[in-house]
């Protein structure tokens, strides 16, 4: 061997292993449409982690279905076969432990959580509430919207806290609320920007730029208002290509 033949020490024939995808479990009770929007998200390289696992408290719920045909692992986890609030979510902690998430997001998931299930999972689960929070926390929001005759309403991607409905807002799509809008159809105008927001927040928690800090979210490291960031129904209805 000459002097100058030594092997190389460059990078030019190293295939570096791909960096293990973030891990997402989705809990729903229902329809999925949420979880479905999740789906179309990480099938077009949009939602920044992959979905491992789908949990629902409801045996039958179309959702699981949804998550099947996508090749997600599916779990029905009914609560009424568990004898207190705690020993379902102690259940459903060991479920959701098993796929090693680094974000849980509650799509549609009708139960109100423990505080212990709450603390293990703290700063790393979003859910979607069908409001512009704090306005209209819990159910039935659209028909209590229509009822006060407010100009607009909307939905809210919110990091979960042990008050109902009340941890820190991350993302808001607005929505105008016209004098012939029934329920029915405010309900879908809300959940199309929904479909809209919630891969948007997850993408930008698995990239890192979306963090819970004490009692306040930060986005790229600068504080973000009680209300989070805010789409107004113009800027929603451009990306839903709505007609204005």
């Amino acid at each position: 061997m000459s002097d100058t033949d030594y092997p190389s020490d460059t990078l030019q024939d190293f295939t570096p292993e791909p960096a293990d995808a973030r891990r997402i479990v989705v809990l729903i009770s229902g329809t999925g449409s949420n979880l479905q929007a999740l789906i179309e998200a990480q099938e077009h390289d949009r939602l920044g982690g992959e979905i491992v696992a789908v949990v629902s408290n409801q045996a039958d719920a179309q959702g699981l279905k949804r998550a099947r045909d996508a090749g997600i692992d599916a779990v029905a986890l009914p609560h009424r076969e568990y004898e207190s609030r705690e020993t379902f979510d102690g259940a459903l902690i060991k479920v959701i432990e098993r796929h090693e998430p680094d974000l849980v997001v509650l799509a549609g998931f009708m139960r109100i959580l423990t505080p212990r299930f709450v603390q293990r999972f703290l700063g790393r689960m979003l859910n979607i509430h069908p409001s512009l929070l704090p306005a209209y926390q819990g159910l039935h929001t659209h028909a209590r919207a229509l009822e006060d005759g407010v100009s607009e309403h909307g939905c809210s991607v919110h990091f979960v806290t042990e008050e109902l409905d009340g941890g820190p807002v991350a993302l808001q799509a607005a929505v105008r609320v016209d004098a012939d809008d029934g329920l029915e159809n405010l309900k879908d105008k809300v959940q199309a920007r929904e479909h809209l927001i919630l891969p948007i927040a997850v993408n930008w928690f698995l990239e890192g730029r979306l963090q819970l800090t004490g009692d306040h979210i930060t986005m790229d490291g600068i504080s973000l208002p009680p209300t989070g960031m805010r789409l107004s129904h113009e800027d929603a209805a451009e990306e839903l290509d709505e007609g204005l």
